[in-house]
C-alpha cells in the first residue's frame, strides 16, 4: 500500500497534519503512522551531530521498509528535508510496486519560529539548530518524480483528503524499472562490472573538477547522462555515495550492466 512523506521546516505543523491524515485513512483501511518523536530523546543533540542525524534517518528508513506492504498505508512524519533521502524512500515504495505522495507543510519561517517557542521546552529546537535546519531544507519539487504527487499546505489550509486518497489509492503505481525492480542475477560478472563502472564514474568526476566550475555538467564514461557539479565533491563524499549505490544495486541487480553508469549518474544528481 502507499507511502506518505511529510516534509517541512521544523515546527511547521507536520505532526498535526500527519495525525489528521492518519485518523481519516484508518477509517477505511489499515494505516500506520511512523514518527521521529519517539527517537528524538534530545533533538538538539541529534541534529547538531551529523553522525547521529544520519543514524536517525537510517532508523526511520528501516521502519518504513519493515512496515510498508501491499496491505498498509504508511505515513512518515519527520523532517524529510533532504531530497536524496526522499528519493531513497521513493525507491522503497516503487520497489514493492505501490504509490506514494509528499505533503509539504509550507509555512513562513517566522511562523515556525513562533510555534517552536510555544512548544514544551524538551520539544523545542534551539535557535542554532532551528536556523541550521532551515538553511539545509531542500524544497520538494513536483517536477521530480520522487516528490510527485506533491501537496503543498499553507498556513491555515486544510488537507485535501479526497485528492490525497485518490492519489494514493486510485492512481496506478509507477511501473518498476531496472533500478528498482528485483531481478535474478543473470550475469556472473555483475559485481565486477558494478564495481568497475562506478569507480570509473567517480574518477571521471574527480578529474573533471580540476578544470570545471560550479554548475558545469560532467560527462562520465559509459552513458550520455551527465552529472551536474552543484558544488565541489571530495573523494570521501563520492566514495560514500558510491557505497550507498552499490549496497542498493547489489540487492536489486540488473540484467543489462551497460545501464550501471547511467543509473549511478542519476543517483548522484538526485543525491548531491
Amino acid at each position: 500500500m502507499p507511502l506518505v512523506l511529510l516534509c517541512g521546516l521544523p515546527s511547521s505543523g507536520k505532526s498535526t497534519l500527519a495525525q489528521k491524515l492518519y485518523e481519516h485513512l484508518r477509517n477505511e483501511r489499515q494505516c500506520v503512522l511512523l514518527t521521529d518523536e519517539a527517537k528524538l530523546l534530545d533533538r538538539n543533540h541529534i541534529y547538531s551531530d551529523f553522525r547521529l542525524e544520519k543514524e536517525l534517518r537510517s532508523e526511520l528508513k528501516s521502519d518504513v521498509q519493515r512496515t510498508v506492504s501491499k496491505d498498509v498505508v504508511v505515513i512518515l512524519d519527520a523532517l524529510n528535508y533532504i531530497k536524496g533521502y526522499r528519493y531513497e524512500l521513493y525507491c522503497v515504495s516503487k520497489a514493492i510496486k505501490t504509490t506514494h505522495c509528499v505533503i509539504h507543510c509550507d509555512l513562513p519561517v517566522e511562523t515556525c519560529k513562533k510555534w517552536n517557542i510555544s512548544r514544551n521546552e524538551e520539544k523545542q529546537y534551539s535557535e542554532e539548530v532551528f536556523t541550521a535546519l532551515v538553511q539545509r531544507f531542500e524544497m520538494p519539487d513536483s517536477r521530480n518524480r520522487w516528490d510527485s504527487p506533491l501537496f503543498i499546505i499553507h498556513e491555515g489550509e486544510k488537507l485535501p483528503f479526497q485528492e490525497i486518497t485518490d492519489a494514493l489509492l486510485t492512481r496506478k503505481a509507477p511501473p518498476p524499472n531496472q533500478s528498482t525492480q528485483s531481478q535474478p542475477l543473470s550475469s556472473t560478472n555483475f559485481l565486477y562490472e558494478l564495481d568497475k563502472r562506478t569507480q570509473e564514474v567517480v574518477q571521471a568526476i574527480l578529474e573533471a573538477q580540476k578544470t570545471s566550475v560550479i554548475g558545469d555538467l560532467v560527462s562520465v564514461p559509459g552513458t550520455k547522462e551527465k552529472v551536474q557539479l552543484r558544488r565541489n565533491l571530495t573523494l570521501a563524499e563520492l566514495t560514500r555515495f558510491r557505497r550507498l549505490f552499490l549496497s542498493y544495486t547489489k540487492m536489486h541487480p540488473v540484467d543489462d550492466t551497460s545501464r550501471i553508469p547511467s543509473m549511478f549518474a542519476q543517483y548522484l544528481n538526485s543525491s548531491i
